[in-house]
């Protein structure tokens, strides 16, 4: 996710706006820019790469004490110098930066801007150029600034600087988070809280399509009707810990958000100087002298672990087992002469795999650890260690996390099959980060996947989740999350194992929750629907852009069909969170559960 920074007040911008880009590093950019606003006008700085390299380009030179910021992951157009954020209007008397996606952008090109040269490829700009049109027809910038918002279509987080009005940040939002911060003879406005704690922790919560005028004397906040709308700032009261959960009322909400920040850090974080994935060389010589390769895991873990399988196996060509932790440590298979053993932590600590480990490391086979933490134990006694890069995970329910443990997954898998020279037939980098954007999408959903939640669990004492193929393990991480954050009995199922057995247990009314995002499945899982609905179940379909039907209840973006579980199960975990939150359940420590476990 981008990040947003504003100052307005009477000290230089340019330090605090740069110490608060830093603080939103986490979130995963590929480029940075700033705004200063003086007496001279507007001065922009913007650069692709890290905050460090913006910091290089500012000029000493250039004061003022009102700016805007933003670090850019790209969603429109490559990560370059011209698509980077700040962006400007024809005239350049307008300066906005923008999170989220504008998505009929083409549409407001096409019928209001045809005769406007673009600079960019960005869907930003579009929003720029547009209010500075408004505004040379007549309007004032908040008219021009109001009615541009009544068009756009998609989720934003808009600050927008006029050459003009010196002492005002013009601010709005749709989905995407931002805040307003509350200080003595200055206001700031920020995505995440601890961009500006160093300077206030008032921050006033914005809701969607509000129209908000910044001054260093105060706040004022406006429906898009023009209704004056009067809202107390909250102390943002935060020790280290809540730092990560910063203004969300729950942990679990917030890691579920940070997911397509995430991915773009893991594609960050696992490409070369020249943007090719990598990993090194020392685990990608132990994964080919292996024959085979054994996953250990638990929970969570395992459910990715079960994915992990199908991508090892699919791209890279070598057999892969996956075993649940605590079972192999008592009762270890027949093992071949060169197995290799993966273990799968988010919290690097779990004990049942630990054990495994120790066990494994006297026989003298190879390990690897893919863990959130580095420095756990499991990292610091496996022979190689692979990291999510997820940032710290609090909720006892992994979302973030498992997601990340997916994408490390299939990048390990892509780069071990080109190093045995198999084609995947798609780039990975790409369709990564159309997941990201995907992910995006999924998580701005929150009020469909809460009515959702509202409509089929409400009053539901048990749940049941069937797929096939990468749908049936998506299922069983889905029928995880329910059970632990909201103590409904759920349970996953591959569709074709409910004639055997389990449609026994389908009364008038059961839950059953379909995801179906396979094409050579998807008539398959729909006749497994058919048969639960027969028998008086309430089906809930959760499907892929281009295997919609008519009644389906949820439509994923189209990403790559092996990618399809990163995105599949991100409206699982929002449905999982509204189900806890409707029954009054303590979504981030579920009772009898622990976030690492550290006994067998």
């Amino acid at each position: 996710m981008c990040g947003i920074v504003g100052y307005i007040g009477e000290n230089d911008a340019k330090e605090i706006l740069l110490k608060g880009l830093e603080r939103l590093e986490y979130r995963g950019y590929d480029s940075a820019g700033i705004a200063i606003r003086n007496g001279e006008g507007i001065t922009v700085f913007k650069e692709k790469g890290r905050i460090a390299d913006l910091r290089d380009a500012v000029s000493d030179d250039v004061k003022g004490s009102t700016g805007i910021g933003h670090t850019r992951w790209a969603t429109h157009g490559k990560p370059n110098k011209v698509n980077a954020h700040p962006h400007q209007n024809a005239s350049d008397r307008f300066t906005i930066v923008h999170n989220g996606v504008i998505e009929n952008y083409h549409h407001i090109q096409r019928d209001y801007l045809a005769g406007v040269e673009m600079e960019s490829d960005t869907d930003t700009e579009v929003i720029v150029q547009l209010i500075g049109k408004f505004v040379d027809e007549g309007m004032t910038t908040k008219e021009a600034f109001s009615k541009t918002l009544t068009l756009l279509k998609g989720s934003y987080a808009i600050a927008l600087l006029d050459a003009e009005e010196e002492q005002t940040i013009f601010v709005a939002k749709n989905k995407s988070p931002l805040l307003v911060g509350l200080g003595d003879g200055f206001n700031v406005v920020a995505s995440d809280a601890i961009a500006m704690l160093q300077i206030t922790d008032q921050f006033v919560e914005l809701m969607d399509k509000e129209v908000v005028i910044v001054r260093k004397e105060g706040v004022e906040i406006s429906t898009l009707e023009g209704e004056e709308v009067t809202r107390e700032p909250f102390t943002a009261e935060l020790d280290m810990s809540d730092i990560e959960k910063g203004t969300y009322p729950h942990y679990m909400l917030k890691e579920i958000d940070e997911q397509p920040a995430v991915m773009r850090k893991i594609i960050q974080a696992y490409q070369d100087d020249n943007e090719k994935l990598t990993i090194k060389p020392e685990i990608l010589d132990a994964l080919q002298e292996a024959d085979r390769l054994h996953i250990i895991a638990a929970g969570t873990s395992y459910h990715a672990g079960l994915i992990g399988k199908e991508y090892i196996e699919k791209m890279a060509g070598i057999p892969v087992e996956v075993h649940i932790a605590s079972e192999f440590g008592y009762n270890t298979p027949l093992l071949t002469e060169k197995p290799m053993f993966i273990f799968i932590s988010q919290s690097g600590e779990t004990a049942d795999s630990r054990q495994v480990l120790v066990k494994i490391k006297k026989l003298g086979h190879a390990s690897l650890t893919i863990t959130n933490v580095a420095g756990s134990t499991l990292s610091r006694e496996a022979d190689h260690t692979l990291l999510l890069h997820a940032g710290p995970e609090i909720a006892v329910a992994s979302t973030k996390a498992y997601t990340a443990q997916l994408a490390v997954l299939s990048i390990l898998a892509a780069v071990t099959a080109e190093a045995r020279g198999r084609e995947l037939g798609f780039d990975l980098v790409q369709e990564l980060g159309i997941v990201a954007n995907a992910m995006q999408a999924q998580v701005d959903a929150k009020e469909e996947m809460e009515q959702i939640a509202r409509d089929f669990l409400s009053t539901a004492r048990n749940c049941f989740f069937i797929g096939r193929i990468f749908d049936y393990f998506v299922g069983l991480e889905g029928a995880l999350k329910l059970k632990e954050i909201s103590y409904i009995q759920a349970e996953g199922f591959a569709g074709g194992e409910l004639k055997h057995g389990t449609i026994a247990l389908i009364e008038e009314g059961t839950p059953v929750i379909a995801i179906a995002t396979q094409e050579v499945v998807n008539l398959n899982i729909r006749g497994n629907v058919k048969e639960v609905a027969a028998r008086g179940a309430n089906p809930c379909i959760i499907t892929m852009e281009g295997l919609q039907e008519d009644g389906d209840n949820h439509v994923l973006p189209k990403v790559h069909e092996m990618l399809t579980p990163l995105v599949a199960v991100i409206p699982l975990q929002l449905i999982s969170y509204y189900a806890a939150l409707h029954r009054d359940c303590d979504v981030d420590k579920p009772r009898n559960l622990a976030k690492s476990v550290t006994v067998e």
